[in-house]
């Protein structure tokens, strides 16, 4: 098995790092402390200039075609620096695949090309409701047809970039009287649209500059060519392409848990005590080395997981394999690399707070630990039955 990367996906590696370094990690922490979102903006508007926004998309749409893959170091590297950019860079990209895969030409060419080029700064997701956060089949937002339109009503919540939004793929109830989950449908209504609207922004433990809302729909109307992929198949989708996202979280709180450890393996080697460097103590050199052992491993598990769907194979559980672990192995390296810091872990004075409060949704969002587990002994007992 060859594990080098390509010379694209090193250059794409590379140039997420620099980005990082250069351009979000002076602003982190102002952005977590409420600072200037248009910053936050501008970012995410050189991204997709670099061509970031659309790293599994084809080029007729304007993505960069560079894989799953390149997506997963990409979302590694800019997590580094700043978790809630990472997270909005991950939803757009998992955006922009989802109406690749299911949407006609027509809406590929309108709404992927915008997400890509930056003229939208984001994509969203709206899936999760009130009443259907891990049991999406769940969902009560309906969607009537009257002529040619159809008419959404409902709430939705925990909406990434809900205020930033220039589209939002949005699933609703189309046939009630369907088994559940059954009588889904998948939809693309466009920011602004009457009835559409953006309720509250979340006030989170972490991620703050990226907005998580609620969104609302009062009798919005759509035209019928706002559905995408089949009527009343929208809950597959919602449990088979949305998998990537899982890689992309992953990647993500690799990244954090990889910045929480060089950040306390420095320290280690600086900070004194008894009369010598703390990392000659065996309590802080193991702290050290099962965390960067459990990092490596997540780490794999992601790739294995990135390079199955590239290759366009069944890569569910192995999506969801790599994101519990990898999400549950970061959230331990950051309270580990906080331990190592001790009381100065746990101030603002360094980024260790930062990375532990980011860290802590990923175990969370894009399916719980709990679900993932659920997906992952329902394909193996599969597989023996």
């Amino acid at each position: 098995m060859n594990l080098d990367l390509t010379e694209e996906q090193k250059l794409i590696q590379e140039t997420a790092r620099e980005f990082a370094r250069v351009e979000l990690e002076p602003v982190a922490a102002k952005l977590d402390n409420g600072g200037d979102t248009e910053i936050f903006y501008e970012n995410l508007k050189k991204l997709a200039e670099l061509g970031f926004m659309g790293l599994n998309i084809k080029d007729e749409y304007g993505g960069s075609e560079a894989g799953v893959v390149a997506f997963s170091l990409a979302m590694t590297e800019l997590a580094r620096a700043c978790a809630a950019t990472a997270v909005t860079v991950s939803v757009n990209n998992m955006v922009c695949e989802v109406i690749q895969a299911l949407g006609t030409e027509e809406q590929k060419k309108k709404y992927i090309e915008k997400i890509c080029c930056g003229e939208y700064a984001a994509g969203a997701f709206a899936l999760t409701e009130p009443g259907a956060g891990s049991d999406p089949a769940g969902m009560t937002v309906t969607a009537v047809r009257d002529g040619d339109e159809w008419i959404l009503n409902g709430a939705k919540i925990f909406i990434t970039s809900g205020d930033c939004a220039g589209v939002f793929v949005v699933w609703a109830v189309t046939d009630p009287d369907a088994p559940k989950g059954k009588g889904i449908s998948i939809f693309l209504v466009e920011a602004g649209t009457t009835g559409l609207i953006v309720g509250k922004k979340e006030d989170k433990m972490g991620q703050h500059a990226s907005a998580t809302n609620e969104i609302l729909f009062e009798d919005c109307r759509i035209p019928a060519s706002a559905i995408m992929g089949k009527l009343n198949d929208g809950f597959r989708v919602a449990v088979t392409e949305l998998a990537g996202g899982r890689i992309g979280i992953g990647s993500l709180a690799l990244g954090l848990g990889l910045a929480a450890m060089d950040a306390a393996t420095q320290y280690s080697l600086e900070r004194r005590q008894f009369g010598k460097k703390i990392s000659d103590f065996q309590a802080i050199q193991w702290k050290i080395a099962d965390m960067y052992t459990a990092l490596e491993a997540g780490k794999f598990l992601l790739m294995n997981a990135a390079y199955q769907k590239e290759m366009g194979r069944p890569f569910s559980k192995e999506a969801s394999m790599a994101k519990v672990f990898t999400t549950e192995a970061a959230n331990a390296a950051c309270y580990e690399a906080m331990q190592i810091f001790g009381g100065y872990g746990y101030t603002n004075d360094f980024p260790l707070e930062r990375y532990a409060r980011d860290v802590r949704i990923t175990t969370i969002y894009e399916g719980t630990s709990e679900v993932q587990r659920l997906i992952i002994a329902r394909e193996i007992l599969n597989k023996f039955s």
